[in-house]
């Protein structure tokens, strides 16, 4: 999905789409909309989603968007967000945050790894692919740190573990690469 759905519209101004970004908690709006909803609270701090009231600590323009930049309109919001993702992007985030967008960095990845009209950098994929590997050695070698044959149930414990220490890992990878593409430096 490079850009929101068809028969949706945004939830601050109730139009059609103008500039579509999609939030860290994939709820879309329209560029301009949204950074009124930042300017209308603390500019030191990152808005909250008014859907779901998440902190957005990262705006992705949609692709559509993106191709219009020669736009002098379009290239003003596109910099606002840009400048948005400096200031809130880079920032460390708490364990809860990082579960929460876990969903939405692992679909848009997914998505770009299988797209072959888009291209992640090589080193950025071989990173993802080596994690992947050696990820599943672990889960699925007989050696593990706690054994299942011994503990049964609880000894898939470091397996799980395991699996989610590589989303997190790759779903930061990600981030980083979206991150200075619409605004890191």
């Amino acid at each position: 999905m490079d850009g929101p759905p068809q028969n949706d519209c945004c939830s601050v101004c109730h139009g059609n789409f103008n500039i579509p970004c999609q939030a860290n908690c994939s709820h879309w709006f329209c560029g301009n909309c949204i950074m009124l909803v930042w300017h209308h609270g603390s500019a030191f701090q990152p808005c909250k989603c008014p859907l779901c009231r998440r902190e957005i600590t990262l705006l992705v323009p949609s692709e559509a968007s993106l191709r219009q930049r020669q736009d002098n309109d379009v290239a003003e919001v596109l910099g606002k967000i840009e400048r948005y993702n400096r200031y809130f992007a880079g920032h460390a985030r708490g364990i809860f945050q990082r579960l929460q967008d876990l969903p939405f960095f692992l679909r848009r990845l997914l998505r770009e790894l299988t797209d072959p009209q888009r291209s992640l950098p090589l080193v950025i994929r071989a990173r993802i692919y080596i994690a992947m590997l050696l990820s599943a050695v672990y889960v699925l070698s007989p050696v593990d740190f706690i054994p299942e044959g011994i503990l049964g149930v609880v000894g898939l414990l470091d397996d799980l573990l395991i699996l989610l220490m590589f989303f997190f890992h790759i779903a930061a990878i990600y981030r980083s690469v979206l991150y200075f593409r619409h605004g890191g430096s």
